[in-house]
C-alpha cells in the first residue's frame, strides 16, 4: 500500500494534476459508500483500552444512510449502542489496533437502522477511516423481502406492545387518584403515580418495601390490611380512614382522611402476586362537614353583627353616591378587567372540562364497577364497562335508578341509595343479596354484590349525587356455601355411623370428631382438638401412636395402630385407629380423615386365646413330669382336658356370638348407607372418595365378621365331617369348575398328576376347603406380566405318607420377611385384591387337625408351591 501511494499518488504528475486537499474532498464528495473519520476515546484510567469513538467527519453518502449531519455532536456508542451486542464496535477496536486493513458484514437492525451493511476500516494516522454500505437501494430476494416483513410485522407488535403499556403507565401517571402497585408478599413499590408520591414528598418509594418506605405506618391497620389482601385475594375498602403520614420527612404525622381500595392482583396461573391500590384524600370532605357544624354555631352570631353593620350602611350610601362619579371615569378600566377575566374564566373551564374528561377516562377503563347518580331521582349520569356487565341487555345511562332497575324499588339498597343522598354518610356492603331479574325472561335470580356508596358533592358542598364502587360476589358466595354444604354433609354422615370419626389438619392438628367421639369419651372440643386428642389414650400406648403418627405425617402412608381410649366412665377398651390422607393434584396431603373402631372384644378373644395355649403347654408339662403318677395324672389329664374344652367351647361359643351380634349392626350401617347414597347429592368432588372409603371400610368390618365366623364353622364342623375315600381327580375338577369365570378372564392353565396317589381317605368337604383356597390364592395373586399356570399333583413321600403339592408361577412371598406370620388370623401379604386373611389359616388348620402339617417355598416374582402333608392313615388300604 505505501508504494502505491509513493509511486502514484504522490508522484509529481499526480500531485500537480490532483492537488490532494481537493483530491480528498472530491473523493469524499463522488464516492457511493460511506466514509467516517472516528477518533478514539481511551478509558479514564489512562489505559489503552478504546471505550468509544467521537465522529470527526461524515461523507455525503455516510450522512445519507446514517441520517446524520457531517459532525454530529454525539460519540458513536451515544448513536449506536447496538453495536457492542452484534460486534461492530468491536470491528472498529480490532482495525484501530491492528493498524490492518479489516472487513466486516453484519445485518444490522437496531438505533433506527435496518439494513445489511459491508465494512472496512484501518487506522490512519491517530484516528480510524471506515468506509460502508448498505442494501437499502438494492433489490433483495424473496426471502429476504419475507424476512424484512416478518421482522418488520414483529418490529409493529412490539410497537404497539409498548404503546399500549406507555398507554396505561401515562393513564396511571396522569390519573386525578393516587394509585400505587405493590408487589410481593413484602409489598414492595412497583409503580408509583404522582399523587402517590406526593404523600411523602421527595422520599424514594419505587423498589422499596412499604415497612421501610413508610416505617410511620407502624401501628396503624395499613400494613395489617395489606398482608390479609395479599393472603386471600379479597378486595378491601375504606371510607374516610385516617392515615398518618411525614409528609414533608420532618418527623411530624399528618392527620389527613383518604377513600382507598385494595386489590389483589393476579398472575397467568391464577395465583395472587401483588396488589394495586386506588385512593384520593377526603381530608376537605371531612374538614368541610366539621366547618359546617361549625358554621351554623357561628351564624347566630353572625345574625347580631348584621344588625350592627345595617347602620354602618346607611352611613355607606352616602359615600356611594359621592363615589358615583369616580365609578363612572372607570368603567372602561372595568370592562377592560371584565374581558380579561371572562378569557381566565373560560380557559379554566376549559382546563376544567379536559381535567373532566381525563377522570371519566379514568373511570371508564377502572377495574371495579362505577357508576355516578344524579339529583334526587338519582339518575345513570355515567356507567363505566364494568358497572354495564353486571346489568347486561339494559339500558342505564340517562335514566333514573328505578326506571332502570325496577326491582330493587323494595329492597334495601335503594332505601341505603336514598339514606347516602339525604344524609351524606357513606354507605357500605359486603356479599348482600340483590334478586335481579335476567334479560332473557325477566325472572329474579339471587345475586349478591360488595360495593361501596358515596355522597357526591358540588362547588358549594351541597350533596348533589352518589357514587358508587361495586363488585359481583355471587361465584364466591356460592362456592362458600358449596363448601359449607360439604362440610354439613360429611358431619352428617360421620354424625349417623357407630364409629368414632375424626380429621386433622395436614400437620397432625385435630380439628373435627363426630358426636359418637364426644359422647364415648366425655371430652369436648377445647380438650380434644389440635393435640389434645391423644391424651385420651392410655400412657403406655401414647408412645407408639406417637411415634406410628409422625411417621405417616412424614411420608404420607396411611396410620394403623391399636390402643386403648378412655371412657367417659374412665375405663379403657381398645380400639383400630387408622386415617387416610386426602392429597391434592401435587400428592401432597390435605387433610387427614381417620376413624377409631371398637376391637376390644377381638383383643379379649386374642388374649384369651394365648392364655388359652400358655395353659395347654403348661399342663403338657405337668403331664409329662406326671407320667409316673398314672391314675392321678390321668385324673388330672381328665380334668384339665374337660377345662380346656369347655374353654375353647365357650371362645367358640363367644366369637360366634360376637360375630352373629355384630352382623346386624353393620348391616343396618349399610342399609343407611345405601339410602343416603340414593337420596343425597353431594357436590364436593371429594365427596365420592370419601364415600368410597366409607363403603371400603363397610366391606372390610363385614368381611372380617363372616371370616371369623367362618373359622368358628369350621373348628366346631371340623370333628363332624367323616373321612371317606376321595377321588382327587374330580374332586380338583370340581373346584376349577367353581373358578371357571375367573379363570377364563385370567387365560389360566391347569395342570393335574394324580398317577402317585389317585385317591385319598380324608373328609371330602376339608380337602376341598384346601384345594379351593389354594386354587383362588393362585389365581388372586398371579403376576401381571403372564398368564397363570397352576400345577396340582400328590406323591408319596419317603416316609410312606401321602403328599399334595399346590404350584403357581404368581406374584411370590418374601417368606424372610413374611414367613413366621405366613398362617396368622387376618394377615395379608398383598393389598392390591380383596381378601380376609383367613384362607392360609384354615388351609393350615385343618391340615393341623388332620395329623398333617404344611410346607411352603417361594420366590418374589416367580411363584409359591404348597406342600400339604397328610397322615399315613390318610392312604387308603387295598
Amino acid at each position: 500500500m505505501p508504494d502505491f501511494f509513493d509511486s502514484v499518488l504522490f508522484s509529481a504528475e499526480v500531485g500537480n494534476t490532483f492537488p490532494l486537499d481537493e483530491l480528498l474532498q472530491g473523493l469524499f464528495e463522488v464516492s457511493l459508500t460511506g466514509i467516517a473519520l472516528y477518533k478514539p476515546i481511551y478509558n479514564s484510567a489512562g489505559g489503552e483500552e478504546i471505550v468509544d469513538f467521537t465522529i470527526e467527519l461524515l461523507s455525503p453518502k455516510a450522512q445519507q444512510i446514517l441520517g446524520l449531519p457531517a459532525r454530529p455532536t454525539e460519540t458513536y456508542l451515544q448513536l449506536y449502542p447496538h453495536t457492542l451486542p452484534t460486534g461492530v464496535f468491536d470491528f472498529h477496536c480490532r482495525a484501530f489496533t491492528s493498524g490492518q486493513l479489516e472487513r466486516f458484514s453484519v445485518n444490522y437492525q437496531g438505533d433506527g437502522l435496518d439494513n445489511y451493511f459491508h465494512l472496512s476500516a484501518r487506522r490512519v494516522g491517530s484516528g480510524l477511516l471506515v468506509s460502508f454500505t448498505d442494501t437499502a437501494d438494492q433489490s433483495r430476494t424473496a426471502v429476504e423481502q419475507a424476512l424484512r416483513a416478518s421482522q418488520a410485522r414483529e418490529q409493529a407488535a412490539r410497537t404497539e406492545a409498548e404503546t399500549q403499556r406507555n398507554r396505561l403507565h401515562h393513564l396511571f401517571m396522569q390519573a386525578p387518584a393516587m394509585i400505587t402497585i405493590f408487589e410481593g408478599s413484602e409489598h414492595v413499590f412497583r409503580l408509583v403515580n404522582p399523587l402517590y408520591q406526593a404523600l411523602v414528598g421527595k422520599r424514594p418509594l419505587l423498589g422499596k418495601p412499604i415497612r421501610e418506605a413508610m416505617p410511620e405506618l407502624a401501628g396503624q391497620p395499613i400494613f395489617d390490611l395489606l398482608d390479609e389482601v395479599y393472603r386471600t385475594g379479597e378486595t378491601f375498602h375504606a371510607t374516610e380512614m385516617q392515615v398518618q403520614l411525614d409528609h414533608d420527612n420532618t418527623g411530624g404525622l399528618g392527620q389527613r382522611y383518604y377513600n382507598f381500595i385494595y386489590q389483589a392482583t393476579r398472575n397467568l396461573a391464577g395465583a395472587v402476586d401483588g396488589i394495586l391500590v386506588f385512593a384520593y384524600e377526603v381530608t376537605e370532605q371531612v374538614t368541610a362537614r366539621r366547618r359546617v357544624e361549625l358554621s351554623e354555631m357561628q351564624l347566630g352570631e353572625a345574625n347580631e353583627e348584621l344588625a350592627a353593620t345595617n347602620e354602618e350602611l346607611t352611613a355607606t350610601n352616602e359615600e356611594l353616591q359621592s363615589a358615583n362619579l369616580e365609578i363612572l371615569t372607570t368603567n372602561n378600566e372595568l370592562e377592560r378587567r371584565v374581558a380579561d377575566r371572562t378569557r381566565e374564566a373560560q380557559q379554566a373551564q376549559a382546563e376544567a372540562e379536559r381535567q373532566r374528561a381525563r377522570l371519566e377516562r379514568f373511570f371508564m377503563q377502572a377495574p371495579a364497577a362505577i357508576c355516578v347518580l344524579d339529583g334526587p331521582e338519582l339518575v345513570f349520569e355515567l356507567v363505566n364497562p364494568g358497572y354495564q356487565e353486571l346489568f347486561p341487555g339494559r339500558e342505564l345511562l340517562g335514566k333514573p335508578i328505578l326506571e332502570a332497575l325496577p326491582e330493587i324499588a323494595h329492597h334495601s339498597v335503594y332505601r341505603t341509595f336514598r339514606q347516602v343522598y339525604e344524609t351524606g354518610v357513606t354507605h357500605q356492603e359486603t356479599s348482600i343479596h340483590i334478586p335481579v331479574a335476567r334479560p332473557e325472561d325477566g325472572q329474579l335470580e339471587d345475586r349478591y354484590f360488595t360495593y361501596i356508596q358515596q355522597p357526591r358533592y358540588d362547588e358549594r358542598g351541597r350533596i348533589d349525587g352518589v357514587l358508587v364502587f361495586a363488585y359481583e360476589v355471587t361465584d364466591l358466595v356460592r362456592a362458600r356455601r358449596h363448601v359449607e354444604h360439604s362440610e354439613l354433609a360429611f358431619r352428617t354422615l360421620t354424625n349417623a355411623i357407630s364409629n368414632l370419626v375424626w380429621t386433622t389438619t395436614p400437620t397432625g392438628e385435630a380439628e373435627y370428631h363426630n358426636e359418637q367421639w364426644y359422647a364415648y369419651t366425655g371430652g369436648t372440643p377445647a380438650q380434644t382438638n389440635g393435640q389434645g386428642w391423644m391424651s385420651f389414650f392410655h400412657p403406655q400406648d401414647l408412645p407408639l401412636m406417637q411415634q406410628h403418627w409422625r411417621a405417616a405425617l412424614a411420608t404420607g402412608n396411611p396410620y394403623q395402630v391399636e390402643a386403648r381410649l378412655r371412657r367417659a366412665d374412665g375405663a379403657y377398651r381398645w380400639f383400630l385407629v387408622r386415617a387416610l390422607a386426602l392429597r391434592d393434584e401435587n400428592g401432597q396431603p390435605l387433610r387427614w380423615f381417620g376413624t377409631n373402631t371398637d376391637i376390644h372384644q377381638q383383643k379379649e378373644l386374642a388374649e384369651a386365646l394365648a392364655l388359652a395355649s400358655k395353659k395347654l403347654a403348661t399342663s403338657n408339662k405337668e403331664l409329662r413330669e406326671a407320667n409316673a403318677k398314672a391314675l392321678a395324672a390321668n385324673l388330672q389329664l381328665g380334668h384339665t382336658n374337660e377345662q380346656l374344652t369347655r374353654i375353647n367351647q365357650d371362645l367358640d361359643n363367644f366369637v360366634y356370638t360376637a360375630s352373629h351380634d355384630l352382623q346386624q349392626p353393620v348391616h343396618n350401617m349399610a342399609g343407611v348407607f345405601e339410602e343416603l347414597k340414593r337420596t343425597a347429592t353431594f357436590h364436593d368432588p371429594d365427596a365420592e372418595r370419601l364415600m368410597q372409603m366409607f363403603e371400603d371400610a363397610l366391606g372390610q368390618i363385614q368381611a372380617t365378621i363372616q371370616g371369623l365366623a367362618q373359622v368358628v364353622q369350621a373348628e366346631r364342623l371340623a370333628q363332624r365331617f367323616p373321612t371317606e375315600v376321595v377321588e382327587l381327580q374330580p374332586l380338583a375338577q370340581s373346584v376349577m369348575q367353581s373358578l371357571r369365570s375367573q379363570a377364563e378372564a385370567q387365560q389360566a392353565q391347569f395342570e393335574l398328576d394324580f398317577a402317585s396317589v389317585p385317591r385319598v381317605v380324608f373328609a371330602r368337604l376339608n380337602l376341598q376347603s384346601i384345594l379351593y383356597n389354594l386354587l383362588s390364592n393362585a389365581l388372586k395373586y398371579a403376576h401381571p406380566d403372564r398368564p397363570p399356570v397352576v400345577r396340582v399333583s400328590s406323591r408319596i413321600t419317603a416316609a410312606g405318607s401321602p403328599l399334595l403339592v399346590v404350584q403357581d408361577n404368581g406374584l411370590g412371598l418374601d417368606l424372610a420377611r413374611f414367613g413366621p406370620d405366613l398362617f396368622t388370623m387376618f394377615r395379608r401379604f398383598h393389598d392390591h385384591v380383596p381378601g380376609s386373611g383367613l384362607g392360609l389359616y384354615l388351609v393350615n388348620r385343618i391340615a393341623q387337625q388332620a395329623g398333617g402339617h404344611v410346607e411352603v417355598s417361594s420366590t418374589v416374582g416367580q411363584g409359591t408351591t404348597f406342600r400339604i402333608h397328610l397322615p399315613a392313615s390318610a392312604l387308603p388300604t387295598e
